[in-house]
């Protein structure tokens, strides 16, 4: 059965999705002070997706979320992730020293755990999804790239 004929499931993911992805903003922007931090908030904003991509179908959340946008997220968290450490390194300390970021030592490490945390959670979340969209399309026919963007 398709899932156009499900309007209570549909309604219900168009009402909790945005809660989700506030939820992961919570926990990703909270983590520094408390339980939580990139990795949670990245598999809790893939979780929003993939859950779009179950009721709405698999096309429609590609076109939501591209394979380009998810191959630049993962890029763009690594970098910076990696960008915060040769940071350190150049104003003078060691790699993912974050005390040297900033004029305060305290100011410099809630600056790189921020930031850390935040390359962390891009990378999680685009993994996640990108993990689940290759495992979705193993029922596609031979030779063609869902990923593939068209002109």
């Amino acid at each position: 059965m398709m899932m156009r004929q499900k309007p209570i499931l549909r309604v219900s993911a168009k009402l909790l999705i945005p809660f989700i992805l506030l939820f992961a903003l919570y926990v990703q922007f909270h983590g520094d002070y408390g339980p939580g931090g990139g990795f949670q908030a990245g598999v809790i904003f893939a979780a929003a997706f993939i859950l779009y991509a179950l009721v709405f179908g698999i096309d429609s959340a590609r076109d939501v979320l591209p394979g380009g946008a998810r191959r630049i997220c993962l890029a763009l968290g690594v970098l910076l992730y990696a960008g915060v450490g040769v940071d350190g390194m150049l104003l003078g300390g060691n790699f993912l020293n974050y005390s040297i970021l900033a004029q305060d030592p305290h100011e410099g490490q809630h600056l790189g755990i921020l930031l850390i945390e935040l390359g962390v959670g891009l990378t999680v979340f685009a993994a996640m999804t990108t993990i689940f969209f290759a495992f979705a399309s193993q029922d596609m026919p031979a030779g063609t790239d869902p990923d593939q963007e068209t002109p």
